[in-house]
């Protein structure tokens, strides 16, 4: 380590960095490649279509209990 980085002119934790870096990535990589089941992607535009819509859905009750509250139970017929 101490002689790439004399090499290279950087410090030595530049290099510990990079060594990092390229673990993990060759791991991430390697994870991907193994046979069998593939990992599903993200759709993060289904999951925040899904978040609004529950957030959309429990102010829906929230109004619909508020309009009970103030109409009273007879207020629907």
């Amino acid at each position: 380590m101490a002689e790439a980085a004399s090499q290279w002119r950087v410090d030595r934790t530049t290099i510990v960095r990079i060594r990092t870096v390229a673990k993990e990535g060759a791991l991430a990589a390697l994870a991907e490649s193994r046979p069998g089941i593939k990992a599903r992607a993200r759709d993060f535009e289904l999951e925040a279509v899904k978040a609004e819509n529950a957030r959309l859905a429990d102010a829906v009750r929230q109004m619909a209990v508020k309009l009970t509250l103030i109409e009273g139970k007879d207020g629907w017929g």
